[in-house]
């Protein structure tokens, strides 16, 4: 960079400019959501942290396997 403005900053920083909130072109640039999350898939979260566990398991028995943990 030269140090000069060039007058084309703005663009840097955001793909329509800084002073663009979206209400001209169609869209929100800020992607507000007009819909909430749906409900939490807790058998989905059950087996993520049966696999954690079971990872964990995994990694302690290597470590007891390998004179790490005694």
């Amino acid at each position: 960079m030269t140090g000069h403005p060039s007058g084309h900053e703005d663009e840097l920083i955001e793909p329509h400019g800084t002073y663009d909130h979206g209400e001209t072109h169609g869209h929100d640039d800020h992607a507000h959501a007009s819909e909430s999350l749906g409900p939490v898939d807790v058998v989905a979260w059950t087996y993520a942290g049966l696999g954690v566990v079971l990872g964990l398991v995994v990694a302690a028995a290597l470590a007891v396997g390998s004179g790490v943990l005694g």
